[in-house]
């Protein structure tokens, strides 16, 4: 536990200047960010010994996390089609040594980690006053999710939630997870306003919270299905950078989705 504070207070003082300066050097942190993880993933499966198809989707992942729709003459649409036909040229030109089934997983890592920082992004960018509040009422969110599962299912678990993909956590720290982060997002809502309605806040916050813990359960799926305990070590008492951001992936595309 001692590591794992450490950890989160050095992470929070070189990250979140970022996150407050915004702009180039927020962008410039993501795509570090974003790039390990999508590394990470990559590894899980052991497919990183793939130069050429890496290199590739890391072009394709990084045209994910452009600002803009538009990359010069391309949109994102024709960027993804023209990263899905050279990953299936690929597995032509080296026999099936890379097969369809791996560059489906290469695409699905792209869009999953690089749409998942996208939005991230998208909400710091959303307006100069605005964006600042959005992104910190949605880690204040993700937060609060994890400290009351933690705790809430330490004291009161019983009943677990889903034990072959994640055997330690319970539906009543699921249940805490929320609530709590209900009360933290309120709690945020006083000093800097997110909503109109206080009600309208508290349902997107049990939506998120709860959508965050099924990103968290999405990780664990992974690494119980490719044997790791980590998707990385980046990050010690933490893992990867994949371990700490799992729930971000989920939250902030839900949180434009619903037009938060």
């Amino acid at each position: 536990m001692k590591q794992r504070i450490i950890t989160a207070v050095i992470a929070i003082l070189l990250f979140f200047p970022f996150v407050y300066i915004g702009k180039l050097p927020f962008h410039l942190v993501m795509y570090v960010i974003a790039t390990i993880g999508l590394l990470e993933l990559l590894k899980m499966r052991k497919t990183t010994t793939y130069p050429v198809p890496t290199l590739i989707t890391m072009l394709f992942l990084w045209a994910l996390l452009y600002p803009n729709d538009h990359i010069l003459f391309a949109s994102k649409i024709e960027i993804t089609l023209l990263g899905v036909l050279l990953l299936l040229a690929y597995t032509v030109l080296v026999k099936n040594k890379f097969t369809f089934e791996d560059a489906g997983f290469f695409v699905l890592s792209a869009i999953y980690v690089g749409l998942g920082f996208y939005y991230f992004i998208q909400t710091r960018n959303a307006d100069p006053d605005n964006g600042l509040v959005y992104i910190f009422y949605g880690i204040v969110v993700i937060l609060a999710t994890d400290t009351g599962a933690y705790f809430f299912g330490r004291a009161f678990g019983k009943n677990k939630l889903w034990p072959e993909i994640s055997p330690n956590k319970t539906i009543e720290g699921a249940i805490g997870g929320i609530i709590l982060a209900c009360v933290a997002g309120v709690v945020f809502h006083l000093f800097f306003p997110v909503h109109s309605s206080v009600i309208v806040l508290i349902l997107v916050t049990i939506l998120a919270s709860a959508f965050g813990q099924v990103g968290d359960l999405v990780e664990s799926a992974f690494k119980r299905y490719y044997d790791v305990k980590d998707s990385g070590k980046i990050l010690p008492g933490h893992g990867g950078i994949l371990d700490r951001f799992d729930s971000w992936l989920f939250v902030f595309p839900l949180l434009h989705f619903i037009l938060f």
